[in-house]
C-alpha cells in the first residue's frame, strides 16, 4: 500500500555523495515496510479476532455459566440477561470471522469496537488489567475500521473483481 503524503516521496533525483546513498537506502526501507503492510493487516485482524472468538468460544461451552454471568457480574444495558448473552455470544462468534476473511471488514470492526465499548461499560469489576486489554483490542479494531482490511481481504478481491481498482 503506497500512502498519499508520504514524506519518502521525494524528488527522484538524489544529492550526490553520502546524502543520495542515505536517501536512496532510506526509499528502499520505505518500499521495503510498504511491502510488509499487507501481513501487518492481516496479522493485526486475526490477533484481534482471535480474542473475540474464543470468549465467544468460552460462552458457549458452558452456556448455563455465562447465563449466571449477564444475570450476576455483567450490568448490560437496556437489554435482559438471556438476550444480552446471546447477543454478545453471536456477536463473538460471528464477527471475528469477518475479520479474519476481511469481508465486510469496517462494519466487522465497528462492531465489534461498540461491542468493545459495551463490554468495558457492563462489567465494573474489570480491573486495571483488563481496561488495558479492552483498550489495545480497540485500538486495534479502531486502526482496522480506518485503515480498512488490506491487500490481504475479501473485501480487496471483490473491489478490484468489480473494477474499482487496488484500493477500496
Amino acid at each position: 500500500m503506497h500512502y498519499v503524503n508520504n514524506p519518502m516521496d521525494l524528488p527522484a533525483a538524489s544529492p550526490p555523495g553520502a546524502a543520495g546513498r542515505a536517501l536512496h537506502l532510506a526509499r528502499r526501507a520505505v518500499r521495503g515496510l510498504d511491502g510488509l503492510s499487507p501481513l501487518v493487516d492481516l496479522a493485526l485482524r486475526l490477533f484481534v479476532a482471535a480474542v473475540f472468538f474464543n470468549a465467544g468460544l468460552t460462552k458457549i461451552a458452558s452456556w448455563d455459566s455465562t447465563l449466571s454471568l449477564f444475570e450476576n457480574e455483567y450490568a448490560v444495558p437496556l437489554l435482559p440477561p438471556e438476550v444480552a448473552a446471546l447477543l454478545g455470544t453471536g456477536v463473538e462468534l460471528f464477527f471475528p470471522v469477518l475479520l479474519v476473511l476481511g469481508l465486510g471488514t469496517r462494519a466487522a470492526a465497528l462492531v465489534l469496537f461498540v461491542f468493545n465499548i459495551v463490554a468495558v461499560v457492563s462489567y465494573p469489576d474489570l480491573g486495571a488489567a483488563g481496561l488495558k486489554d479492552h483498550q489495545t483490542w480497540g485500538l486495534l479494531l479502531l486502526v482496522t475500521l480506518t485503515h480498512g482490511p488490506g491487500a490481504l481481504s475479501l473485501d480487496r478481491l471483490i473491489h478490484r473483481r468489480l473494477g474499482h481498482g487496488p484500493h477500496g
